[in-house]
């Protein structure tokens, strides 16, 4: 659910209009990224908390459970939005409903010629149906992939498909995942 809606375009980025009416440029497109340590009230964090337990809860709930009103509460989810603090809301899907059960977490080392494409690479493997996430890192490896599959023979073959056999990977290694704890990000 997309609370922007394009009102121009160009090379450079897109023109956004939020529902507020405030426009703003962004690059393709993509929502502003945060300055680091944006500050935020105790109100603020009320609001986080209350939406990473429950994004779909309406603003006059939020604005409830906040203890303000539900104006105040509306600016301040704008605010949030508009700086680049809460980035939007998403549907937690259930791997396991959907036949994907088996999930792997895959570390990957790119052969050093092959790490200036390391963005394209990772932009493809987020496109498979497989992937859940793709982490770039520095380190030891280059990149993570979070993939869930049916079962161990789906897994072996992506493995073998998409990551062993590209000339550009060095290594992987893969780590299966038992338990995925999710721990809310903000509201410690």
């Amino acid at each position: 659910m997309s609370a922007q809606t394009s009102v121009g375009a160009g090379s450079s980025g897109a023109a956004r209009r939020t529902p507020f009416g405030a426009a703003r440029r962004t690059a393709f497109g993509t929502p502003p990224v945060p300055a680091a340590g944006v500050p935020l009230d105790d109100v603020d964090r009320a609001i986080l908390r209350a939406l990473e337990a429950d994004g779909r809860m309406s603003n006059k709930d939020l604005a409830d459970r906040v203890g303000v009103a539900a104006s105040t509460c509306h600016a301040r989810v704008a605010a949030l939005r508009a700086r680049g603090v809460l980035r939007g809301f998403h549907a937690d899907v259930s791997p396991e409903a959907l036949g994907r059960g088996l999930q792997a977490i895959i570390a990957v080392r790119l052969q050093a010629a092959a790490r200036a494409r390391l963005g394209a690479f990772a932009r493809g493997l987020a496109e498979r149906p497989e992937v859940r996430d793709v982490y770039l890192l520095g380190g030891a490896e280059d990149v993570l992939v979070h993939v869930a599959v049916q079962d161990s023979p789906a897994l072996r073959a992506f493995v073998v498909e998409h990551l062993s056999t590209r000339h550009e990977v060095a290594h992987t290694q893969t780590s299966l995942v038992f338990e995925h704890l999710h721990a809310p990000t903000v509201t410690r």
